[in-house]
C-alpha cells in the first residue's frame, strides 16, 4: 500500500484527513480513488492502515481501519554532517533515515564550500526535511528524523545537549577504531549507549580548530579504516556500524 504523511499537529486517529502535497500526490499522482487502502504516519510512531472515504480538491477524508504504534529505536543517533559539495547532501539524509538516525544537524564547518545566509539556509532545512519525509514513506519508516537549520560546530554544541557517547571522524593519527571505543563503553558502563552524536566532516576533513573544539565538548575521535572515504560514504559507514551494534 502507498504511505502518506501527516504531520503530527494535523493528526486525527478516528478521522485522518491528507492535505496538501500528499493530497495531489494521492489524487493526481497515484490517482487513488474512494475505496483504496493507504497508510498514514505521523513520524512519532503512529500508523494508520485507512480507507479513501471521499475526495475533493482540498484534501482526501480518509477512515481509520487499523491503528498501530511502533516504539523507538533503543538508541537516538544523532548525525552532525558538515554539508558536502553539490547534492551530496540529499542522498545522506535519505540514508540516514534508511538506517535509523534520530536526527540530523547540517554543519557549516569551516571547509564546507557550500555558503547559506540565513533565507538560504532556512530554504535548505525545509527541502532536507521533505528528502527525509520521502525517504520515510519509502523505507516504512515510522520515526522521522528532524533535520535541523544549518549552522556552525559552535552553534551546534552551544544549543545541543550532552549525549551518552559523542564520536567524530578524523584523519588524525591518534584516532581510535569505532569497535574500540563500544567496547571501553559497555565495559565502562555496563550497557549500551541510549544517545550517540556521529559527527562527519566536509571534504577535506574538519580543521584542526574545529577538531580542537569537539574535543572540548567530549567527542572522541575514530578512524575510518585505511583509505580516505568519499564524505557520503564515510557517513554510511559510521551510520551503519551504530546502527548494526545499537539499534537492534
Amino acid at each position: 500500500m502507498h504511505r502518506f504523511y501527516i504531520r503530527p499537529e494535523d493528526w486525527h486517529a478516528d478521522a485522518p484527513v491528507l492535505m496538501g502535497g500528499e493530497a495531489h500526490h494521492c489524487r493526481n499522482v497515484l490517482r487513488l480513488d474512494r475505496g483504496d487502502k493507504v497508510v498514514v504516519f505521523d513520524g512519532r510512531g503512529r500508523e494508520l492502515t485507512a480507507e479513501i472515504a471521499s475526495i475533493d480538491t482540498a484534501e482526501i477524508q480518509l477512515r481509520k481501519l487499523h491503528e498501530a504504534q511502533t516504539p523507538p529505536l533503543r538508541c537516538r543517533i544523532t548525525l552532525g554532517q558538515a554539508i558536502p559539495k553539490g547534492k551530496n547532501m540529499d542522498l545522506i539524509v535519505q540514508k540516514a533515515v534508511e538506517i535509523g538516525a534520530a536526527e540530523i544537524a547540517p554543519i557549516l564547518s569551516d571547509r564546507t564550500v557550500v555558503r547559506l545566509d540565513d533565507e538560504s539556509a532556512i530554504s535548505k532545512q525545509a527541502k532536507w526535511q521533505t528528502v527525509a519525509i520521502e525517504a520515510a514513506k519509502q523505507c516504512g519508516q515510522n520515526w522521522l528524523p528532524q533535520v535541523q537549520t544549518p549552522q556552525s560546530l559552535a552553534q551546534f554544541f552551544a544549543d545541543h545537549r550532552r549525549f551518552d557517547l559523542q564520536l567524530i571522524g578524523s584523519l588524525q593519527s591518534d584516532a581510535v577504531h569505532l569497535k574500540n571505543i563500544l567496547a571501553e563503553y559497555a565495559a565502562e558502563h555496563s550497557e549500551r549507549p541510549s544517545s550517540v552524536l556521529m559527527l562527519v566532516g566536509p571534504e577535506g576533513d574538519f580543521t584542526p580548530a574545529e577538531l580542537s573544539l569537539a574535543r572540548s565538548q567530549g567527542c572522541r575521535p575514530i578512524t575510518l579504516g585505511p583509505v580516505v572515504l568519499r564524505v557520503e560514504t564515510a557517513s554510511i559507514y559510521c551510520l551503519s556500524i551504530l546502527s548494526y551494534e545499537l539499534l537492534v
